[in-house]
């Protein structure tokens, strides 16, 4: 299925999850939030979070510092 991930197309297979996406972007869990067609997931709900075509995804890891 095509989405797009922070404004660039990406392929998946059918049945992804958020957590499913993270893990083939490489992006830690922790310390990132998504928004799925504008709408927040929380972290507990990556998990069951299913993605459908042409869904609109932004991740944004969080970075701490001084």
């Amino acid at each position: 299925m095509q989405i797009t991930v922070n404004d660039q197309p990406h392929e998946l297979p059918e049945a992804c999850t958020v957590t499913d996406l993270l893990t083939r972007l490489q992006v830690p869990g922790t310390r990132v939030a998504v928004e799925v067609n504008r709408q927040l997931v929380r972290r507990a709900e990556h998990p069951t979070a299913q993605l459908r075509p042409g869904d609109r995804i932004e991740v944004v890891t969080l970075v701490g510092g001084g």
